[in-house]
């Protein structure tokens, strides 16, 4: 479990050395086809993660649950957990940043959950957190649509709030919170 962590470190360290010396990728790249870094994040994970990218571009409406009719951001989040692990949550931001495990912006993982205070000093959006400091969400009616920003930007840093890991069902017997 322990030498799984520190290889999935080294691989995204890896990773972000090779954007910081120039060469250009997407999260998306990184994530789904360097092949250190797909080694080494569970499957689960890679499917959730190639699963809520392929969304990317898809319209933005309050309250929306489904690619047809558009999502808001919980309906994303929560669309794209049922369809890839069968896990159902709710849909609110707030409801959200209140289940799994709260971890520290040092540990966060692809597949964690962002969430962000943008409305009155409350939790009010959240985001998949894809790896290179960037995450996915449904963004806003100005934005109208699913799209990928990075944690770094003047804005999400000044309404970052918290992180948290949900638990994945078990993968070939590996539970997959330890197997992150």
């Amino acid at each position: 479990m322990t030498m799984r962590i520190l290889t999935f470190t080294l691989a995204l360290l890896l990773s972000c050395s090779a954007l910081a010396a120039g060469q250009a990728a997407t999260s998306a790249d990184i994530v789904t086809s360097n092949p250190m870094l797909a080694n080494t994040l569970p499957g689960a994970i890679q499917n959730l993660l190639n699963y809520a990218v392929s969304y990317e571009g898809a319209s933005y409406v309050r309250g929306g649950t489904n690619p047809d009719k558009g999502f808001d951001c919980s309906g994303f989040v929560r669309y794209v957990f049922d369809r890839t692990e069968g896990i159902e949550l709710p849909h609110s931001a707030k409801a959200l940043s209140q289940i799994g495990s709260r971890i520290k912006m040092a540990e966060i993982l692809p597949g964690d959950l962002v969430f962000f205070r943008t409305l009155r000093n409350r939790i009010s959006h959240v985001g998949i957190y894809l790896g290179n400091g960037e995450f996915i969400h449904a963004s806003s009616t100005q934005s109208g649509s699913v799209m990928i920003s990075n944690l770094k930007d003047r804005y999400w840093v000044r309404h970052f709030s918290l992180a948290r890991r949900l638990e994945v069902p078990e993968e070939k017997g590996i539970p997959a919170v330890s197997a992150r």
